[in-house]
């Protein structure tokens, strides 16, 4: 039976005036579920009912919210299989990643966020002597720096993670009293609801998380440029991101901007290439490459050029690619059909462009769904467009450069800076490449993640930084309260 939603607007289930649209496994091309399409009106009704929830919920006990919070938690973690069966389905991730890496994380961010609830809020500031003057009475003064909640937060959301990202916008927002307009991307926005529903059953006042989707772009629009939404946080391509800004900037509105990658790969002559192989063959699996932080721009020293390709190649050619379900799969689908062609073209634009196709570049011979072969492209120069420019799938090009001058310079030759890696055997070597960076993060002989580390890109990767305690900061306003000693 195919599952049909309704969007969630001040507590409140309610039929969408736009009618439904349907949600496709891009594994199988079936149907999963409808989807609603919400009006501009339904959208700024769920901004109004977040404004009217605001004042209540801001002033709960952190105690009380990091209680709801820990229950959503629990609640999503009693459903995991359920929540991974239907990650899988929306979005074609193997049972791993949807099991472990969407629903998972998604459950552990709202108990990272329950804690969260409860750190301190205020810092105290040191105390100041003032003379007399026009400003009054000499005096001490005794100041603290408090963060409060901004307000009502739109989450737009990306669609390759339905769990991690949505959890990662809403958690930390309520964790710091604001309440929440949440717009799914339209590809997988059933996950969404299933997190919707667990947090109304561990208690969430009504109005404090709403849902609204659309496969209309209006939908998303009217989620920014709503009157009574205070901040947008918005997680995907960087012209989307851009359009978005320019909304914001208008209004004055917050913003917290994940946007896209093309993160380079340095491997220098000293590298553990088995390392490097191992960090970089995660773009290939990754998600089927739909991941902003992928090392996908890879600038190899020449004395190890062609022994990290074969390897590469070597990697390649045990990635099964397939049904997500089946157990051995390394690589299932892409998102749509309009993306899988979109990959393709950039990988045949590679070929005109001069590079050489390694391993890869045909589309995989399966009856049913949206699957690239993981590609390898080599013999690359940073003028390639292919080099350039986000292609968000399983594609890794390679550079050679002569040394390390030339691959600092390389990697900062891009519009994007996300996240950067770098493989070396000498560790202080390899930080002081990192030093030199142009990101907001870098991997050294890693792609592994510090959860408690700040997120987020320099130039047009975004705006901001969340994870950990940064995004308690992200989701809130310094207020200073000062006072006579």
């Amino acid at each position: 039976m195919t599952r049909t939603e309704r969007l969630l607007i001040g507590g409140a289930w309610t039929e969408p005036d736009a009618g439904y649209y349907e949600v496709v496994d891009p594994a199988t091309e079936e149907v999963v579920g409808l989807a609603p399409e919400a009006s501009r009106a339904q959208v700024h009704e769920a901004a109004a009912a977040a404004r009217g929830a605001f004042d209540a919920w801001s002033r709960t006990k952190p105690e009380e919210r990091a209680a709801i919070l820990d229950r959503a938690a629990d609640v999503m973690a009693r459903d995991a299989e359920r929540h991974t069966v239907l990650a899988q389905a929306e979005t074609g991730a193997t049972t791993a990643t949807a099991r472990g890496m969407q629903v998972a994380v998604g459950v552990s961010r709202f108990r990272r966020y329950a804690r969260g609830a409860l750190e301190p809020v205020e810092r105290a500031l040191p105390p100041q002597i003032n003379e007399a003057g026009p400003m009054g009475r000499a005096g001490v003064f005794g100041a603290v720096a408090a963060r409060r909640a901004v307000g009502v937060v739109s989450c737009v959301t990306s669609y390759n993670n339905p769990w991690a990202n949505p959890a990662g916008k809403i958690a930390p927002a309520l964790a710091m009293g604001n309440t929440v307009v949440v717009k799914p991307a339209p590809q997988d926005p059933l996950s969404v609801y299933a997190m919707a529903r667990a947090l109304e059953e561990a208690g969430v006042p009504p109005g404090v998380v709403n849902v609204v989707t659309g496969s209309a772009a209006a939908v998303g629009e009217a989620a920014v440029d709503s009157p009574d939404v205070d901040m947008v946080s918005f997680t995907g391509s960087t012209a989307v991101g851009q359009r978005i800004g320019e909304v914001c900037g208008r209004e004055l509105k917050r913003q917290l901007m994940e946007l896209g990658g093309k993160g380079a790969a340095i491997v220098l002559d000293d590298a553990d290439l088995d390392s490097a192989v191992r960090g970089i063959g995660t773009t290939f699996a990754f998600y089927s490459g739909q991941i902003c932080t992928a090392p996908t721009r890879v600038l190899a020293q020449r004395g190890i050029y062609e022994r990290l390709v074969e390897r590469l190649a070597g990697a390649v050619s045990f990635m099964r690619v397939g049904d997500p379900r089946a157990r051995g799969t390394v690589v299932g689908p892409v998102i749509s059909a309009a993306h899988r062609d979109r990959v393709e073209s950039y990988v045949a634009l590679g070929r005109e462009e001069g590079a050489r196709v390694v391993a890869g570049g045909e589309r995989p011979d399966l009856a049913r769904g949206f699957y690239v072969a993981p590609t390898l492209l080599a013999d690359c120069t940073n003028r390639m467009r292919v080099v350039r420019e986000e292609v968000f799938g399983p594609v890794v090009v390679v550079v050679p450069v002569d040394d390390e001058e030339e691959a600092v310079a390389l990697a900062n030759d891009s519009d994007y800076g996300l996240i950067d890696y770098v493989w070396s055997g000498d560790v202080a070597r390899a930080f002081r490449v990192a030093a030199r960076l142009r990101a907001g993060g870098v991997g050294v002989n890693t792609v592994g993640r510090n959860m408690e580390a700040p997120f987020g890109g320099f130039k047009k990767s975004g705006v901001g930084r969340d994870v950990g305690s940064y995004a308690l900061h992200a989701y809130s306003e310094l207020q200073a309260v000062v006072w006579p000693g």
